[in-house]
C-alpha cells in the first residue's frame, strides 16, 4: 500500500484486488459510509450522507450518494457496517473503491455474526 495506514484484518485472502494481500494500489479520496448492500458478489454498495450548501436559502440540505466498492474476502463487510473506503484504480465499469476498515458492526438478527 502507499502513505496511507490501514489495520491489517486479521484473516488472509488470495484476492487480486485486496489492498492487503494482492496487488491493488490505493490512493486519492477516503470516504467513510454505510453499507446498503452486500447482494454482489466482492462488491458492496456504500451509502454517504452529506451536506450541501444553498445560498439562495442560506441552508444546508441533505444528500446521500451511493457508492459501489470492492468488499475483499478478507474484510468481508455485510449489510449495516459503518466502513472507510479508499480510491483506487477502477476494478470495473463502476467499482474504484475498495472496503479498507469496518469501523463499525452492525447489530446481526439472529444467530448471525
Amino acid at each position: 500500500m502507499s502513505s496511507f495506514s490501514f489495520p491489517k484484518p486479521e484473516r488472509s485472502c488470495n484476492d487480486k484486488n485486496c489492498p492487503f494481500h494482492g496487488q491493488l494500489s490505493v490512493r486519492g479520496r477516503i470516504l467513510e459510509g454505510v453499507v446498503v448492500s452486500d447482494k454482489m458478489e466482492k462488491t458492496v454498495i456504500v451509502r454517504r450522507d452529506y451536506l450541501k450548501y444553498v445560498p439562495k436559502f442560506k441552508r444546508y440540505e441533505r444528500r446521500r450518494s451511493r457508492i459501489p466498492a470492492h468488499n475483499p474476502p478478507c474484510i468481508n463487510a455485510k449489510e449495516g457496517d459503518r466502513v472507510r473506503i479508499a480510491e483506487c484504480r477502477p476494478i470495473s465499469k463502476t467499482v474504484s473503491f475498495v472496503v479498507v476498515e469496518i469501523l463499525e458492526s452492525a447489530r446481526r438478527v439472529g444467530g448471525e455474526s
